[in-house]
């Protein structure tokens, strides 16, 4: 996948890398084969300073300055998709509704209503992974590390949803099997590295439920969007958080 890294962390991040010439959609959906790479690199930033603030914070401030520091590392590109994404499923009465209000970048009741819930589901984790002292911090490495992985698993199990087209439908349909199966090995040795056995089976429960979404948005959209991949990441997030504490 040459060339390709710059690419998927500057899409993914606002961590800036030079990218030599213009990107085509082939470009962007081979790029997704780094997913799991730019989690691992944002992974490592999360424990480097979650180790910090729990030294100087108590958990509760410690876990609501890593969740600042999870959006702004991201610029709220997930976390805008998540609330776009609520606010169609939520306003619209068929899927062609659902799609024009996700359009619609003003922020609406359900999509409110799902930041706050998402982020309040965060900041709940991370407060009890802090309980689990150092062996709670490898969850931190590991929840940006699948949450993208699941990005390239929905986009490869689905349609595009808008018929004019948009940014995500290079990635749902350039991805190809190839480019899946090496982000899933790629997930799998990080996941295996990082939480031994425990690794391999949240990322499966997460397959699991990119699997769900991906029927889910095809019965309520018709497919997915750019805004589901970015809902369906912060989704992954918290429950590969949750799945942590319950390991």
């Amino acid at each position: 996948m040459k060339n390709t890294f710059p690419l998927a962390l500057t899409f993914l991040t606002c961590l800036p890398w030079r990218w030599a010439g213009p990107a085509g959609p082939q470009d962007l959906a081979r790029s997704m084969f780094w997913f799991p790479w730019v989690g691992a690199l944002l992974g490592l930033g999360y424990w480097a300073a979650w180790t910090i603030l729990l030294k100087y914070l108590p958990a509760p401030a410690a876990a609501a300055v890593l969740l600042a520091l999870t959006v702004a590392a991201t610029a709220g590109l997930h976390l805008d998709g998540l609330a776009d994404t609520f606010d169609g499923l939520g306003g619209g009465r068929d899927a062609s509704e659902r799609l024009r209000i996700m359009k619609d970048s003003r922020l609406g009741t359900f999509g409110a209503v799902a930041l706050i819930l998402v982020l309040l589901l965060k900041f709940a984790f991370l407060t009890a992974l802090a309980d689990k002292g150092v062996k709670g911090g490898w969850p931190i490495f590991l929840f940006p590390v699948v949450s993208r992985w699941g990005m390239v698993a929905l986009a490869y199990l689905s349609p595009y949803a808008r018929p004019e087209g948009g940014l995500g439908q290079a990635m749902t349909e350039g991805v190809s099997a190839r480019v899946l199966g090496g982000a899933t090995v790629s997930a799998l040795v990080l996941a295996s590295l990082t939480f031994a056995w425990k690794g391999p089976v949240i990322q499966a429960g997460a397959g699991l439920a990119a699997w769900g979404l991906s029927r889910f948005f095809r019965k309520k959209l018709g497919g997915i969007t750019g805004d589901t991949l970015g809902a369906a990441n912060e989704l992954l997030e918290a429950l590969v958080l949750g799945a942590c504490l319950g390991l």
